[in-house]
């Protein structure tokens, strides 16, 4: 019975991280990506679930594929493993191309030197932690001492050394991924690929698989993707983010990029703890205007119908009318790192404040929000980009 594919079939000798090299002058070049994505497409059908998605990830590189439901950042990860087909564009791993739609060239899944962390653990119910982990490596044809040592070097890696003996059924949920990323580095892939690996874990244990998983990735320095609807993972996690929407890159850099300088309404709206406010105002007379409330300074050459973006922690909450301030709902106030996250209905749509301070009113109640003076942004209002129709 053959083992999973995208584990067993982890063949391939281990590549080291590419590094600049010198062209014939002797200057510096650049490194060659670990992987290029390049116009990548994959249509079901009909339905186009990856259109057009160009990516160039650094050698050592976390990168994680950020959105929502159907995004298709899933399958761009099948794709890298070798489990989907593309169906135009090429995908690159140092250089080397292990699929290309044109072409009708896919390189099987045991040839591409990646091994992948799936979902739902696929460990080998008959087989022991040790059999599991040490299963790729027979595939591999390693040398029976090489295997023993390889096995006991990764369960010391990952702390369930004292699991070897045990079968998957006989250990926990957190253990069992534990085994998986055992199981996947041990073939030392030079790609690592995780499809949502920590999603089955409750949320505590989340945070210490992050911690684990990290560690790993700098252990092994292996290029890492990882796919996650969790934008709190993503932050925490990447070197490097590609947030997706409908198939496509909405906006792709380090999550301090996505954060500081978000690129469309959707990136605003979707990345941070909690995500940016957006507002749909008006401009007028180089102010900008709520219906008949005049919120601030309009940036110069603005007009028409726009998006602000107010980041959460610079709105103040009044309880009495004012100036510059909206009427609103209060809805729900959480405790976030010593603060509080207050929760608001504006006109249907939700608003977020942090603050150091409790309103002194109770959910339901009528509460005034102050924006700045000058929105942290400002974008255009589109149905492609307005974030307010995301998934």
């Amino acid at each position: 019975m053959d083992g999973p594919m995208t584990v067993a079939e982890t063949t391939t000798a281990p590549t080291t991280a590419t590094t600049p090299d010198r062209d014939a002058s002797g200057a510096s070049r650049p490194a060659v990506p670990a992987i290029e994505l390049a116009g990548l497409v994959k249509r079901f059908g009909e339905v186009e679930a990856v259109a057009g998605v160009d990516l160039a990830v650094p050698p050592g590189a976390f990168l994680v594929l950020l959105g929502p439901s159907g995004c298709g950042k899933t399958t761009i990860l099948r794709m890298l493993a070798g489990l989907e087909t593309p169906s135009a564009g090429e995908i690159r791993f140092g250089g080397r191309v292990v699929a290309s739609g044109a072409r009708g060239l896919v390189l099987p899944p045991g040839r591409r030197d990646a091994g992948l962390v799936f979902q739902s653990y696929a460990l080998w119910p008959h087989m022991t932690v040790a059999a599991n982990i040490e299963w790729p490596l027979k595939v591999a044809r390693c040398p029976r001492d090489e295997r023993r040592a390889r096995v006991a070097e990764v369960l010391d890696l990952l702390g369930i050394g004292d699991l070897a003996a045990r079968y998957p059924g006989e250990i926990s949920g957190g253990q069992q991924q534990r085994v998986a990323i055992a199981r996947t580095i041990g073939p030392r892939p030079s790609v690592l690929l995780f499809d949502e690996p920590l999603s089955n874990l409750d949320a505590k244990l989340r945070v210490e698989m992050r911690t684990e998983l990290l560690r790993v990735h700098r252990v092994t320095g292996a290029t890492s993707v990882y796919v996650t609807h969790d934008q709190v993972e993503a932050m925490t996690m990447a070197s490097h983010v590609a947030v997706m929407r409908h198939g496509r890159v909405e906006q792709f850099g380090s999550p301090m990029d996505l954060l500081e300088r978000p690129a469309s309404p959707f990136v605003a709206g979707f990345v941070g703890t909690p995500p940016a406010n957006l507002i749909e105002v008006e401009v007028r007379d180089g102010v900008l205007a709520w219906g008949s409330v005049v919120l601030g300074i309009a940036p110069p050459g603005a007009s028409g119908q726009r998006l602000a973006m107010y980041r959460p922690e610079r709105l103040t909450l009044h309880e009495g009318a004012g100036p510059h301030r909206l009427a609103a709902e209060l809805t729900e106030a959480t405790p976030l790192a010593g603060r509080f996250m207050v929760t608001c209905r504006l006109d249907g749509a939700r608003i977020n404040a942090v603050v150091d301070r409790l309103p002194l009113i109770l959910p339901g109640a009528p509460i005034h929000i102050e924006l700045p003076q000058e929105p942290d942004a400002l974008f255009d209002v589109s149905p492609a980009t307005d974030s307010r129709s995301a998934d």
